[in-house]
Parts: C-alpha cells; structure tokens; sequence
C-alpha cells in the first residue's frame, strides 16, 4: 500500500475548548504543512490540537437536548430523564448502523490518528529544537515524537474498546507512518484486525515511549493534561486487562492474565521510584471537583472545562435561583443496591444491620458522594440555599420539590451527586474547573487487584483492592476464595469508577451479558440485573416516610423502559454504515449488517 507524505493543505475539526494552559491554542487549519512545520510555535500548535481528539464525557453536557447525561446511562447504573436522549434508544437496540448517533467515536479516533501521523512525520528536529537540557523540554523534539506516539496509540484503544476489530495505523513496511490519501478508495478499504492484536500493539507502543517521557513532569502547571510516562504505564495496564479478559480472550489463555499483572505491578513500581509519586487524593468526593491541576491521583484528563454546566444538568430540579437544575441522570436502585453496608457487609447478607426504613443510614460513604437520595442535604448554608433532597411523591398535587419539573425530574429516586462542585450558589451562579478524567492512580490500583486474582488468586491482591476501601474507610477484604474475590472487586470498580465511563466497557469485556434475559435474571439481587432497572417511590404517612421499591414493565409498573441486549450484536457498536459501503473491506460488526 502506497501512503502519501506530502505537505498538504490540513484540515482538522476543531473542537470548542474551555481550558487554560498551553493545549487551548487553536491551530488554525488553513495553513499549509510547509508553514506549519517549518514554525516552532506552529508545530507545537499542530501537536495540542491533537489532545481535543481525546475521550471526552462532558463535552456531551453542552447539548442537553440528545446527550445531557452520564454515559453510565448505557448501563446498568443510570438512566436518563430526558426522552430525547440518544441514550435511551441505545438501551431498546433501537438504531442501525445508519443512523446510530455516537458513531462519531470513529471518526473522532481516526482524525486524531491522522494529525499523529501528520506530526510524526513531517515535524522536525532543526526546527522544534532536540538538545539536551535539565527539566521537561530535554530532547523537546523526541520528547514530542513519544507523545504523538502515545495520543496515537490512545485513539487505537478507544476503537477497539467501542468498535471491536481496528486497522493499525503506525508505520509502513519503511518505517513511515501511514497517512491514508482520504481520496484514495483502495487506500481506505483496510482490513481490520482482532482485537487482541490491536491490543497488543497498544501495550508495545507504550513500552516504547514510557520511558522517553517524563514520568510526571517538573513544571505540571505548564504542562498539565499533556500525556507523560505515567499515561503510558497506566494506558499499558488497562489494554492488557481488556486483552486478557473474555471478550478479547475467549480460550481463557492465563498468560495473558500473567501480562495484565505485570502491567498493573509495573506501573505501582515505577510510581513508587517517583520522588513524587501519584496517590489516591485524600477526599473521595472532592477528588472530582477540587483543583485538578494539583490533584496528585489524576494522572490523565481532558481539558479543564471551566462551566457550570454539568453541575447544572445533574442537579435536583427543585434547586432554582437564577439558574435551575436539570437533574437529567438518574441513579438506578440496582446501582445503589450494590454499595456496601458500612461494616462490609452486603445489605441483604445476614448481619449487615440495613434497615429498609432507613435505607441510606450505614453506608459505604461513597453513596454520599456519588447520589442525591431522598434526604441528601445540599446547598450553601452560608446563602440560604441549604436544604434537603424531597423526591416523595404521594399524588400529582402532594409530591417533593426535587420530584419532577417540566424540564427535568427522577424516575428511580435519585440524582448523580459525583461531579456537582457543593460551592454553587444559585442565585448568583459562577463557572467551576471540571476535567475528563481519562486515568487516575485508582484505576490502577484495582486493576492489579484484578489481574492479579485472575493469574494467582487473591492473596497478593488485596492490599491493592484495600487500598482503595480504605481511603473511605471501607475495612479489608481477606479470606476469599478467588471467585469470591472475582465478584467483589468488580463491584469495587462498579462504586469506586462510577460513571467515568468504565461501567459500559467492564461489563463487555467480562461478557456479563452471556445467557442473561430480563426474564431470567429477575430472581437475582437487584445489584445483580443488567436488563431489568430499578427505582425507589418515596411516599409520607404522617411522620414516617415510606420507600417502596418499582420495578420494570412488567413487574411493579415502573415507566422506565426494559433493557434489550442482542447477543453478540450489542457488545460492540456498528461500523458507520457509510464508511462500511466507502470501504466494504472493513467488514460489519456481526448483527449490525444492513436490514433486509
């Protein structure tokens, strides 16, 4: 296959950026390749924009019309409010591969591929400057190379991880990187390859440039968002835990297991040599709206987004001021279900001391951070605006402030608390740093529990898992088996990673799906069902309040629609109908081919 390496007029897709620091500068796309590289403000320009190619889950926020709310939507921990979210649709397996709205994934992932290769080829030493100096601009060209390498290598993940089957785009049979000519049918009409060897490819680039990064950089407020070597470690560590699982893994080789370990354990060892290594932020919950800049657990995130507007879309609907929220993500109770008792202890195993009375009381104390529940307090005192959650609903002229709005409400009882900044004041509304977290040091930390359970069983494995429980002050695991571990800490990752966009892949990669239909799962626990969502009515009988648990369609009348998962069709998405007609040899995803 021939690959053009000629200057050309670029064109990029620019997206709308509300960050600070060096990555928020624009590259003006009408310039030529010749200008371009030849400047060194340009190309270092060229390589910023690459990062707006980044996964990004509050971007979705500004258009509350179709994707106002967590992607966790998709899963069994939410749904959303609002009808017109592509989300629900989603949920029914209700598009094709024409018409199915986030496809945009794909070209987002080979756009940013592109500008990789764009840049590994054509930027220069002589211009960027390559000499050996002290702090994070030593070998600056090399340096430069190695996080194009890395941002290309990132776009390869996130394919596979929605699309399954991906083409790699690194380097020809000379060592050039493959630039496709967009006008060339026979250049695009690429074959894709499994998963697993995508995968692979993956964890190699990492190995390649990890160590020609700065593990963290000396100067993070210049460089902050930018990868480091630590994105690498951490990018390795969750490929190989994806390859090693069924989806990718369907023989159940253990070696593979063995890697996803070695990965994870590579990672703790190099941050452990760090003379500032990365931990876990001392506040759950303010770990998602504090200063993220010196946030010493986030190792990666996309852009600081200095908006209200995520707080906005996830607040309650009955706090109004000047602004209102909208509370358009909605909690399901199979989510809530599934946190821990305060003592460890599952709420419906024998001693665990949960009353249905008083269903938030003894909690694992993520629940607070993580969900607005009936009796949440939020507000700021200081302006008046301090008052309790009302979600109860006794008839359409007795029901709570924060029940239902024309514009926003609950159908399970309960709102998404996790990225709402507590300093918002209503009446005189101001602008907060949200980021996109895309690795944080606890990912990596139950990803060792995990691999490691699955190579050796689950005796070294704990102290990683604990790690996690203990900054919220959860006790230790120990004394399981590793099936029992197995199901535990991967509800550790259900409650500690909750609705930073993990839920949706975990569950695929551990083929959860397999033999499961709404019919059949309805004997299981609540926490337990994928396709059957669960809400709580909050009612008041004189002084008590009573919590009745609904259920789907079907069972205790709930209106909230009942989940469809075709298998092996729903777990990936479609490859855009019209780049499988321009490139047939792509082929489609099994079940996704067009409808007679």
């Amino acid at each position: 296959m021939k690959h053009t390496r000629t200057y050309t007029t670029i064109f990029l897709l620019l997206l709308l950026s509300a960050c600070s620091g060096f990555l928020d500068k624009e590259y003006d796309a009408s310039l030529s390749g010749e200008k371009v590289f030849g400047n060194q403000t340009l190309t270092r320009e060229f390589l910023a924009n690459i990062y707006t190619n980044l996964p990004d889950g509050i971007a979705g926020y500004s258009d509350d019309q179709f994707l106002g709310a967590s992607r966790d939507c998709m899963t069994d921990n939410a749904t959303s409010f609002w009808g017109l979210h592509y989300y629900n649709k989603i949920n029914t397996d209700a598009y094709t591969a024409a018409d199915h709205p986030l496809l945009t994934f794909w070209n987002t992932d080979f756009s940013g591929i592109r500008k990789c290769n764009i840049y590994l080829t054509n930027a220069r030493a002589t211009v960027v400057g390559n000499a050996v100096v002290d702090g994070d601009d030593n070998r600056l060209h090399d340096r430069y190379r190695a996080e194009a390498r890395l941002l290309r290598a990132i776009f390869h993940f996130d394919l596979v991880s929605w699309f399954g089957r991906a083409p790699i785009l690194g380097e020809d049979e000379n060592g050039n990187p493959i630039i496709l000519d967009m006008n060339k049918q026979e250049e695009m009409n690429l074959y894709r390859l499994p998963p697993d060897e995508v995968l692979a490819w993956v964890a190699a680039e990492c190995d390649s440039v990890k160590n020609r990064l700065p593990f963290r950089y000396a100067n993070e407020e210049i460089n902050w968002g930018r990868v480091n070597g630590a994105a690498a470690y951490a990018l390795k560590s969750r490929a190989l835990l994806y390859r090693a699982s069924a989806l990718n893994n369907p023989d159940d080789d253990r070696t593979r297991w063995q890697e996803a370990k070695q990965a994870a354990l590579d990672f703790i060892s190099a941050n452990a040599a760090h003379a500032r290594p990365y931990a876990l932020y001392g506040d759950y919950q303010r770990c998602f709206h504090e200063d993220p800049v010196n946030n010493g657990e986030i190792i990666l995130a996309r852009s600081i987004w200095n908006t209200n507007r995520i707080d906005l879309q996830l607040l309650p609907p009955g706090f109004t001021g000047s602004v209102s929220g909208a509370g358009r993500t909605n909690p399901t109770q199979n989510f809530i279900d599934c946190f821990e008792m305060a003592n460890g202890r599952r709420i419906n195993e024998a001693g665990s001391g949960y009353e249905a009375a008083r269903p938030y009381d003894n909690r694992d104390p993520r629940l607070e951070a993580i969900v607005f529940h009936h009796g949440s307090r939020w507000g700021r005192a200081d302006q008046g605006e301090e008052r309790l959650v009302d979600v109860h609903f006794n008839s359409a002229t007795d029901k709570g402030a924060d029940y239902r709005e024309s514009m926003g409400g609950t159908y399970t009882g309960y709102y998404l608390k996790k990225y709402v900044n507590p300093s918002l004041i209503l009446k005189a509304p101001q602008s907060f740093p949200h980021v996109w977290i895309i690795f944080r040091h606890a990912e990596i930390l139950l990803n060792a529990a995990e691999a490691i359970n699955e190579a050796d069983g689950p005796a070294e494995a704990y102290q990683y898992v604990n790690q996690v429980r203990a900054r919220v002050g959860m006790p230790p695991y120990s004394g399981m088996t590793r099936e029992e571990f197995r199901v535990r800490v991967r509800n550790e990752r259900r409650v500690e990673l909750s609705f930073e966009d993990h839920r949706f892949f975990d569950l695929r990669r551990w083929r959860a799906y397999d033999g499961v239909t709404a019919q059949n799962e309805l004997s299981k626990p609540l926490h337990e069902q994928l396709l059957n969502m669960y809400g709580v009515q909050v009612s008041i009988a004189g002084s008590s309040t009573v919590y009745s648990v609904t259920g789907p369609p079907g069972t205790q009348g709930n209106d909230m629609d009942l989940r469809v998962f075709n298998n092996p069709k729903n777990y990936y998405f479609p490859i855009p109908d019209s780049e499988y007609k321009r490139a047939p040899n792509l082929g489609q995803n099994e079940g996704w081919e067009a409808r007679e």
